[in-house]
């Protein structure tokens, strides 16, 4: 086991990425905690309003993220400076992905659908790190072979395939699809070859002019949300509570 956790984690400078992930996860869990202990009355905790201000804790959470990311920059990926900073980067990073809906709606949303797009987005951020930590890289540059190193021009036509792939599936409307495909290598393909999202780039642009197209694309964005939607908000529940019903921010 120790030969394993030096040669996977530590020799290749993964450990500040796992003390960053794992500092990511526990500060989103903890601040999940205590914002349902705070909103049921229960426990020591309360509210920062100091002034009678708000203070959302992605304001400490940016601090500690800038903090954090300049470290890491600077100290490199050995050493007990670079553990530090990873933890620090990944709590900082954990408060202010709680409060991702409120930073791009540019209002209070934290207990309201709209504030489900911060859980969507801390799964995504810690999917998107496992998969990091567990030796995929951005684009597939360390999976090229030997043989593929004697012919870059492949290897490099292939990264910009993908990179199309990737490009195509964020205008359709599939951001999760985009995101992963940036590192699994075609895994974006599936969102670009899919008929768009209602409402994405692609629709507006494409399917102006093509009510076939629109209808479908609004059939089967219906079907899909029909299928997975109560599954998804049941697992978004599960981890950052469940909204307020009666709360709204409509932009």
């Amino acid at each position: 086991m120790g030969d394993w956790w030096y040669r996977n984690i530590v020799e290749p400078g993964k450990m500040p990425l796992l003390l960053a992930l794992a500092a990511f996860l526990l500060t989103f869990v903890a601040t999940r905690t205590i914002t349902r202990l705070i909103r049921a009355g229960r426990g020591p905790f309360r509210n920062v309003t100091p002034g009678g201000m708000h203070i959302h804790h992605v304001v400490p959470g940016v601090i500690l993220t800038v903090v954090g990311g300049f470290g890491a920059v600077g100290s490199g990926r050995h050493g007990v400076a670079a553990s530090i900073c990873a933890v620090i980067f990944g709590t900082g990073a954990g408060l202010v992905l709680d409060e991702f809906a409120l930073i791009l709606h540019l209002a209070d949303v934290y207990w309201t659908e709209q504030g489900r797009q911060s859980v969507e987005v801390v799964v995504l951020a810690a999917a998107l790190g496992l998969l990091v930590l567990s030796g995929f890289s951005p684009l597939g540059v360390n999976d090229v072979t030997g043989q593929e190193e004697q012919g870059r021009g492949t290897a490099i036509l292939t990264v910009l395939v993908n990179l199309l792939f990737v490009v195509l599936a964020m205008f359709k409307g599939k951001p999760r699809l985009a995101i992963l495909g940036v590192l699994v290598p075609f895994v974006a393909l599936f969102g670009a070859i899919r008929l768009a999202r209602p409402g994405s780039a692609w629709a507006k642009r494409w399917y102006r002019r093509r009510p076939k197209a629109r209808a479908r694309s609004r059939l089967r964005a219906y079907r899909h949300d029909r299928r997975w939607s109560k599954l998804s908000r049941g697992f978004q529940d599960l981890i950052g509570g469940t909204p307020d019903p009666e709360r709204s921010v409509s932009r």
